[in-house]
């Protein structure tokens, strides 16, 4: 197995880990400095990574990334978009035929063995892209919640205030301006993504058009 085939997800998993390593140097002495203005002790590297603050910052960036992935994979399905490379061509929504999709009888000897049977595993294997970065994103977001509801919980006591429970904090205006600001930011690369490759090109990008091609050309629209 050479390390070039694999060269994308290599490359994309060091960058967070080392993004993530980055995070948790740069929280860590932020964490400290704050306890120190607050006349709290600081903590050690381990308590914070452990921490409610340190779950907290993580969890609302995943959840909105795989948010993403979500809506944007379950919406190529229904939705077009001439001319862009991110996109089926006009006239290709939907679920596409048995045969287009090699499942069940159309199945080639080294298909996934779930896409060659049929029933429930089919339809489960059919879609298990979208559930799985479905989970993902459920369970960042409820990890987001509960641990967000101890960050501002502890605020609240710095400031003499009431606590909350986590019925209470996953409708206040803490959660929902943490939730959405992460969202629309998201939204905004996927739109700008999708708009922009109609226009403009990248030379040896699998995300891009070839350099020469139409503006009205989709991605299938070559074949």
């Amino acid at each position: 197995m050479r390390l070039r085939q694999h060269g994308l997800s290599l490359f994309f998993g060091v960058a967070f880990v080392l993004a993530l390593v980055g995070q948790a140097f740069a929280g860590f002495a932020q964490f400290n400095e704050e306890q120190a203005a607050h006349g709290s002790p600081p903590v050690g590297m381990g308590a914070f990574l452990t921490s409610s603050a340190f779950v907290v910052d993580v969890a609302e960036n995943w959840q909105s990334e795989y948010l993403q992935f979500f809506l944007f994979i379950f919406a190529t399905i229904w939705l077009v978009q001439r001319g862009s490379p991110e996109s089926k061509k006009p006239g290709d929504e939907g679920l596409d035929s048995d045969a287009e999709q090699l499942v069940g009888e159309h199945a080639k000897p080294d298909s996934p063995r779930w896409a060659s049977v049929g029933g429930w595993r089919q339809v489960v294997y059919s879609n298990s892209l979208l559930l799985v970065m479905g989970a993902i994103f459920l369970l960042s977001w409820l990890a987001q919640s509960i641990a967000g509801t101890v960050v501002y919980n502890q605020e609240q006591l710095d400031h003499d205030l009431p606590t909350v429970a986590w019925s209470g904090y996953v409708v206040s205006a803490d959660f929902w301006n943490r939730t959405l600001q992460n969202w629309q930011s998201e939204f905004l690369a996927v739109g700008t993504m999708v708009a922009l490759s109609i226009f403009l090109r990248q030379r040896g990008s699998s995300e891009s058009k070839p350099v020469g091609a139409p503006h009205a050309e989709s991605a299938s629209s070559a074949e």
